[in-house]
């Protein structure tokens, strides 16, 4: 019995000479097992068949399920380390393949293309090249009323745009909705200054506005929404301390909107000195010539 005991437990201890024993017996077993159906015959019966391919079925099966049961430990350590090997693959490519999902998404959705104008969060600019990782653009200073290049070139992750909104601006690279805000800190009546500030923009504008109105119909049919026209528009709103807001909204070419801002805004302010200031201020708000010559 000892010797029996010595002999068992040097197998356990050397599980892979006792697999190969077991491999060797299940083979010899079932090699005899298929000589004996076999037989003298020369052809095979449909039932010998049938045997023969049990016993080698059978054969496989049960030497699968022993070397199983055998190695079941060892197989259980394996599967958590190949568990925590593909968890920490996954957590270290997680932002990679977010970039080549959000690259997939992108193309599916045709959300933007090379040369359009995007928003992304707080960035503005134009594309100059996507890929399955990420996205170039050449930033616009859309944000402070400006809208020329900053010369500042962002690359931006695909994985952005899962999380956020991708706004498609590009039809505000020929023209654009502007607007401005002129605060004013007196308490005076500001709406007589109204339709003569309209008639100014009108004289400013009427060198394009046949054009901004066929460009702004064009976007209503390919947006298919009805948008507020291209008529300029002026209207006055009061903040929570009690001052006057004056709102100013033009439609107009994306290259001159900067310089048609600076024009109504000096247009609206010698109006304003001049019509609700007393003098004294006015002439304080007025440079004088040989100042402005220096």
């Amino acid at each position: 019995m000892e010797n029996i005991e010595q002999v068992v437990t040097y197998f356990l201890t050397h599980k892979l000479l006792l697999s190969a024993c077991i491999v060797l017996i299940a083979i010899l077993i079932r090699r005899l097992t298929i000589t004996r159906i076999r037989g003298e015959a020369n052809f095979l019966s449909e039932d010998q068949r049938k045997w023969i391919s049990r016993t080698k079925n059978g054969a496989f099966t049960l030497v699968l399920l022993t070397l199983f049961l055998l190695w079941e430990s060892e197989i259980s350590k394996f599967a958590l380390s190949l568990t925590a090997i593909a968890v920490a693959l996954v957590v270290a490519s997680k932002e990679i393949i977010l970039c080549f999902t959000g690259s997939l998404q992108r193309a599916s959705s045709r959300s933007f293309r090379i040369g359009d104008w995007i928003e992304v969060g707080p960035v503005c600019g134009e594309v100059i090249e996507h890929n399955l990782m990420a996205t170039v653009i050449q930033e616009i200073a859309l944000h402070q009323g400006q809208y020329h290049y900053t010369g500042k070139t962002i690359t931006l992750p695909n994985s952005m745009f899962f999380t956020v909104a991708v706004k498609n601006l590009n039809f505000m690279k020929r023209y654009v909705y502007h607007g401005f805000t002129i605060t004013v800190k007196e308490t005076v009546n500001l709406y007589p200054m109204v339709p003569i500030m309209l008639q100014k923009i009108d004289a400013h504008i009427v060198e394009f506005f046949d054009v901004a109105q066929r460009y702004n119909h064009m976007i209503e049919r390919h947006a298919g929404v009805d948008l507020p026209g291209a008529d300029p528009h002026i209207y006055i709103t009061t903040t929570p301390t009690g001052e006057q807001q004056v709102h100013f909204k033009l439609f107009c070419p994306t290259i001159q909107a900067a310089e048609l801002e600076a024009i109504i805004r000096e247009e609206f302010m010698t109006m304003y000195c001049r019509d609700f200031l007393p003098k004294p201020t006015q002439e304080a708000c007025t440079p004088d010539p040989v100042e402005s010559v220096l």
